[in-house]
């Protein structure tokens, strides 16, 4: 029998010149150098600095620039020699520092520092709603530069990063400041916080049920004192009780079942959240009135105005006041107490969020890759784009997805 030749499609599918061949494909390289900025901070209330030694050297080694403002980690306890020694820049004037892409700040730039800003530039820092002006966004605004606040800022699970870990240290350290001003050193009640065999303990409130309440109230219930918190909001409270792991008082903030509990109280801490630009409740002149000499009241909200009609801002060098003879303490920065772990704290989250920078190319590039990013810029190129700020002052506003969506 003749051999069959085989067909012509039989041909072309057993040629290898038909087949899938593998090939290198170029991959577009992202990755930006960032050049950094340290300032000193200059407000007397700011003790905090955005990174730490250790992180600026980790930075350094993946080929960024760090300058520092010779001081800035004093007040800290970091000396210029470790941030020089991690491979920092240390410079001797703001001017030198303000020349940076990326300013890092913890507290917002004062009218005098915002002129040494310059267009294009990208300002990380507080926001600061309670203190904050017209003129003052203006003045940002003028000088053309991306703004943003790391309090508004949004990790991808939603989380807001830095006041979740600023409120862990402010509610940790809240009780610490009770105990302090409820000794009879400090002209206090002359209780300790807590209680002893056979003593009955003290008693304490808070309003809110948020990360500062939680980190408080474990504190105060970890020595002893009898806690009862209030909040409007029953998931919260739900959630509190969950996280600590006990059984405690909780209430929405009804009027007469809080006087009557705020009468009775050592100390009463206000950790109200900001709810449409406002603290939801406020306790009124005569609550504060009906408290027992001594007692010590800690407004936490007192840069966002204050959870008491007595509260007046004070500062670290001068914390307190008396007023119907209840000690007031309302120091608007209360992790600024403790630097060094604020610092760290800052660190952890500032680090990586300069990594993400560079590794998507620049701040333009991680804004429109990153929708959780985008939630803390109220400032883009020179344009107002955070809708509460907007309605705060009357002034007009752009959406932030437009213009990152027409960017050059």
């Amino acid at each position: 029998m003749a051999e069959q030749l085989p067909s012509g499609f039989e041909s072309l599918a057993t040629s290898r010149a038909y087949f899938t061949q593998e090939s290198m494909l170029a991959v577009e390289t992202r990755k930006r150098k960032l050049f950094i900025g340290l300032p000193r901070e200059t407000s007397l209330q700011e003790n905090r600095l955005g990174l730490t030694p250790e992180a600026v050297q980790h930075l350094v080694s993946a080929g960024h620039e760090v300058v520092m403002e010779a001081g800035a980690g004093e007040p800290s306890k970091y000396a210029d020699h470790a941030y020089s020694e991690a491979g920092a820049q240390i410079a001797y004037s703001s001017e030198e520092v303000f020349k940076a892409d990326i300013l890092l700040k913890v507290a917002p730039p004062t009218l005098e520092e915002i002129e040494l800003l310059h267009p294009n530039q990208t300002l990380i820092s507080a926001l600061q709603m309670g203190s904050m002006t017209q003129e003052y966004i203006a003045a940002l605004s003028r000088k053309k530069i991306n703004a943003i606040g790391f309090e508004l800022m949004k990790d991808p699970s939603g989380a807001r990063p830095v006041v979740r870990a600023m409120s862990e240290i402010a509610g940790s350290t809240v009780m610490l400041i009770a105990a302090e001003y409820l000794a009879r050193s400090n002209e206090g009640k002359g209780i300790i916080l807590g209680g002893i065999t056979g003593v009955p303990p003290s008693q304490v409130v808070i309003l809110g049920a948020g990360t500062v309440a939680e980190y408080a109230a474990r504190a105060a219930t970890g020595l002893g004192a009898e806690v009862k918190v209030f909040d409007n909001h029953l998931y919260k409270l739900r959630r509190l009780k969950h996280n600590l792991g006990m059984q405690l008082y909780t209430s929405t903030l009804d009027t007469f079942a809080l006087s009557q509990q705020i009468r009775r109280a050592d100390v009463v801490i206000g950790a109200l959240a900001v709810e449409d630009g406002r603290i939801p409740f406020v306790v009124p002149e005569e609550m504060v009135a009906s408290m027992a000499p001594g007692s010590v009241i800690i407004d936490v909200s007192i840069d966002q105005g204050g959870c008491f009609d007595t509260s007046e801002m004070t500062s670290h060098s001068k914390p307190v006041f008396r007023k119907y003879d209840v000690v007031h303490y309302c120091v608007p920065n209360i992790a600024s107490r403790v630097p060094r772990t604020a610092t760290n704290a800052l660190s952890n989250i500032f680090t990586p969020i300069l990594q993400e920078i560079s590794q998507y190319g620049g701040i333009n590039e991680v804004l429109f890759t990153n929708e959780h990013f985008r939630c803390g810029v109220y400032i883009y190129r020179g344009s107002l784009t955070n809708a509460m700020i907007a309605k705060k002052f009357n002034m007009r506003y752009k959406e932030l997805g437009l213009l990152i969506a027409v960017r050059n």
